[in-house]
């Protein structure tokens, strides 16, 4: 079974999805649609195993600036590669950011990088799974399911908080 959730944040409204097993999703409104492909959702506020309210509380200690990490039990859906991927993401340090060459190279393939773009395009956990951390080889900011500027967003909220936390 799924349950689901919807919070207000600094970035607009966040669906969140948790299985009985760990957080499943967290999607932008415009990912609404997503939802069918994660399967059948069971209702509204219910959290057997509490990890929507371990979500929640988390993701607002993230956007109050006292976040750096989640600890949070994850179960995303995806291929090997893409959960590798995803697990990958999990490594860039807060307020920090790799290519997606680089992303590659540390998966064991630098050869490899649009397959990461594609996988991290598929990311069912934004910001607990920070693809948001992933530029392109200039440094540009490069696609992400909530738009670009969401990206640049939550960019520079990392690096406020973390220039506020070493002063």
């Amino acid at each position: 079974m799924l349950y689901e959730t919807i919070i207000d944040s600094p970035v607009g409204p966040l669906t969140l999805i948790a299985s009985d097993k760990g957080l499943r999703a967290v999607l932008w409104e415009q990912e609404k649609q997503g939802r069918v492909r994660l399967g059948e959702i069971e209702g509204g506020g219910d959290d057997p195993n509490g990890v929507l309210s371990a979500a929640v509380e988390q993701l607002g200690e993230y956007f109050a600036g006292d976040r750096h990490t989640f600890d949070l039990p994850l179960d995303p859906v995806g291929s090997d590669f893409q959960r590798s991927a995803w697990q990958a993401l999990c490594t860039i340090p807060f307020a920090e950011t790799v290519s997606y060459g680089e992303q590659a190279r540390r998966m064991g393939d630098a050869r490899k990088a649009r397959a990461v773009g594609a996988a991290n395009g598929r990311n069912p956990i934004s910001i607990i799974v920070p693809c948001h951390r992933v530029v392109g080889a200039d440094g540009s900011l490069t696609g992400f399911a909530a738009g670009v500027e969401t990206k640049a967003w939550l960019l520079d909220h990392e690096r406020r908080v973390w220039l506020e936390s070493r002063s």
